[in-house]
Parts: C-alpha cells; structure tokens; sequence
C-alpha cells in the first residue's frame, strides 16, 4: 500500500486515483479517507487526480502516541502535498478534515492551493468559551471522551445515527451506512482518538482562515447534529477572503442521500469554475 513518511517517521496511508489536477481529501472524526470514496471517483472519472489519506492514528496509517494534535495533521498533510509534489491542488476537508485544511493553510500557506473546500467543517472553534459563546460547552466534549473510553463500539454505533441524521423523522436510515461508520471507526487506535477530540473542539483557527488567500467554498447543513452551524459556517465565511457560503436546509453532518447528490453536484461545479 503506498504510504509518505511524517517527519518523526510516522507513516501516512493515502489512495491516488486518476490524472489532472489533484484533489486533496481530509476526513472527518473517527474515519478514514474511505469516507471519500464516493467523491473521489466521482472527481476522477471528471478528469482530476484524486488523493485521500487516513489522518495518523485513523485506517491504515500508524498509530503514533504523540503528533495526534493539529499542528501536526497539518505537517503530515504538507508531507503529503510535497512528497507527490501537488501543485495547483483543490483542498477539501470535511468535520476534522476542514481544521486540517484550515491549519495546513495556516502554517504552510497557498503555494500549492488553487482552491479549498470546508464541508461541515470545525472552523472557527468548536468550544464555548466567553469570546464564542454559540460553540458547545466542554461538557460536550467530555461525554464524547467517556464514551470512546467506556464502551467506543456501542458509542460509534449509537454516533453514527445523528451524524447521517437518521434519527430524524421520516428520515431513510441506511444499516449499511451505520455498519461502514462502525467499520471506519474501529480502526481508529484508541489514544488517537481521545486526542482527536481535543485537536477538533479545542484548536482555534480564527488566524488560519485569515490567511486563507484561494476561492473556497464553505458547505453546511443547516440540521448538523455534530458540527452545530451556528458557530461554525457563517463564522468562517466572514473570515475568509474569497468564500462562497452554501447552507443545505435540512442536511445532516455526514454525507447521504439527497443532501450528498447536491453536494457532489456543487463540489464538480466549484473545481470546475
């Protein structure tokens, strides 16, 4: 399987489908890149270089015990964007991913970025704090940690069912998309996934989207259960330069149904343009 090397020797899993210019995919907590696969062939049978990686600690990449914070999800994107050598590259980050796009931004800048994309992302700060107060108390955040710790496959299975959004009314529930969520997310080594919680609720990246400099577009649904919009979207979208916000009424956080058709839609039209 390929792999790049992190900078503390870390090994970073990615899939490479297709030729042109590339697009980078980062995914969400707890996943790996096969939470992509649907975008990925999509951008790839349109003519452009899909690449997704499993975030360290996530898939099939190494299970490090430190570098499970931001800072360094962001050097291992970088690692991975210098060692194929990616130019001209479309970044899109969705729920964690979208942080990790942001701070790549942030600490290594655009010389290789034409455009960004931020789905259901974290952006600017998940927690509450007296200068966010629309973010999610760290009580959230905590019960996220004690159920990873308690019992994380029950919890992953239960999570799966707001993060699709099946737990509302009249909604179209997928087993199969539970039972693939569960799958991704047991790969996930446990001290990595305790620190991800963390690195998305806590990590602001007010100053990273300030250096945004590239179009980007910035997609949320309006019924995310995870990723409350509130305090995310909008807010980002006033502190990036070029950004396109578009809000989904009624979409969930992940990625299903009518909601994932229109994304992919607007997704194709935003590379394109």
């Amino acid at each position: 399987m390929p792999y790049v090397i992190a900078d503390d020797g870390t090994e970073i899993f990615y899939k490479d489908w297709g030729s042109g210019r590339p697009v980078v995919f980062s995914h969400g907590w707890p996943l790996n890149a096969d939470a992509w696969d649907g975008q990925m062939r999509m951008v790839a049978a349109n003519g452009f270089r899909a690449i997704a990686h499993d975030r360290r600690g996530h898939g099939r990449s190494s299970q490090s015990w430190t570098g499970n914070e931001m800072d360094v999800y962001a050097d291992d994107l970088a690692t991975l964007m210098n060692t194929l050598d990616l130019n001209e590259a479309s970044l899109v980050g969705h729920s964690t991913g979208g942080g990790e796009v942001a701070r790549y931004i942030g600490r290594h800048g655009t010389s290789r970025v034409a455009k960004a994309v931020l789905l259901g992302a974290v952006p600017p700060l998940m927690l509450k704090t007296d200068a966010n107060p629309d973010g999610l108390p760290i009580e959230v955040f905590d019960a996220i940690r004690a159920g990873v710790e308690a019992d994380r496959s029950q919890f992953y299975k239960e999570l799966a069912v707001p993060f699709y959004g099946f737990n509302r009314p009249g909604a179209q529930v997928s087993q199969g998309a539970v039972d693939a969520f569960w799958l991704w997310s047991m790969q996930v080594g446990l001290k990595g996934a305790l620190d991800c919680i963390r690195a998305f609720s806590e990590t602001d990246f007010t100053e990273d989207l300030k250096r945004i400099d590239v179009p980007t577009l910035i997609a949320h649904g309006d019924d995310d259960q995870i990723v409350p919009v509130l305090a995310s979207a909008p807010e980002s979208a006033k502190l990036v330069k070029d950004a396109t916000l578009k809000i989904y009424d009624g979409a969930p956080h992940g990625l299903t149904g009518a909601f994932e058709r229109e994304f992919n839609n607007d997704l194709l039209a935003f590379l394109n343009s």
